[in-house]
């Protein structure tokens, strides 16, 4: 089997990542940085975010696994002291892989062709200047003409994440469906937008398209760039998933539980 490991470059990542490559390598798995069939991800779950767009375009033959060098986060899942066990799991093949969906993001410009991304956690777009003032289309058909600070549409997995703290509805990463949530709407007697979170399923798209012609700032994932010349952006569930390799149980409403909940 091939491997390769992403570290989040800290001494202890690193220092884990070096015993990795040590002990897969002696139970005869080769190490690959183009082409590897499993990931491992040192650090928390922006490093696993930096692994996943790495390896994007082959999405199908890679399986991604996490060891949490900080806080436990929800695709780091290992702590560094089980590190033994995980390596030996890998060589034993002893594991089943889980799909999780994906946000596609298609930007259509008036001078320049479109651009397609996917994204693991969400992608979002504000105006840098004034107030983001957005004509929303939900399978193609006018909803709202959206104004506030931004918006915000995130994969089921990335629901945990920006979108929580915008008050966007936990979902479970399994379901194939997106979520648009606002960033301080604009509600008056003149303007008014849904005021509540939304989740598509996979059958359905949602279109931006600007009111006016501005720069735009958008980030997906943990990549951010600023966009002009727009003509409109689609999201939908992407036909591409992320494939995780799981070793034991997920209990995802106990790790929600245990992250947002519990004070111990």
């Amino acid at each position: 089997m091939r491997f390769s490991i992403q570290s989040r470059r800290d001494s202890q990542s690193n220092e884990l990542m070096e015993l990795a490559k040590t002990y897969l390598t002696d139970f005869g798995l080769v190490l690959d940085e183009e082409e590897p069939e499993i990931v491992i991800s040192i650090g928390g779950d922006g490093t696993l975010l930096h692994a996943f767009h790495r390896h994007a375009h082959r999405l199908d033959q890679v399986a991604f696994v996490g060891i949490h060098t900080g806080h436990l986060g929800f695709y780091a899942d290992w702590k560094p002291s089980e590190l033994e066990k995980l390596v030996l799991s890998i060589a034993k093949n002893e594991f089943n892989v889980v799909e999780y969906p994906l946000l596609e993001v298609q930007l259509h410009c008036h001078q320049s062709e479109s651009v397609r991304y996917l994204a693991l956690n969400e992608a979002t777009i504000k105006s840098p200047d004034v107030t983001l003032v957005m004509d929303v289309e939900l399978n193609g058909n006018q909803f709202e003409r959206f104004r506030g600070d931004g918006l915000c549409v995130s994969t089921p997995s990335g629901s945990t994440a920006y979108n929580k703290a915008l008050g966007g509805a936990i979902i479970h990463p399994t379901l194939p469906a997106i979520q648009i949530t606002e960033m301080a709407s604009i509600n008056n007697r003149v303007f008014r937008t849904v005021g509540s979170s939304l989740v598509l399923p996979a059958h359905h798209n949602c279109t931006l398209k600007p009111v006016k012609d501005q720069q735009f700032t958008m980030t997906v994932d943990h990549k951010h760039f600023v966009q002009s010349d727009l003509k409109w952006i689609t999201f939908n569930v992407a036909n591409e998933k992320v494939r995780f390799a799981r070793f034991r149980p997920f209990p995802f409403w106990e790790r929600v539980h245990d992250s947002f909940v519990s004070n111990e």
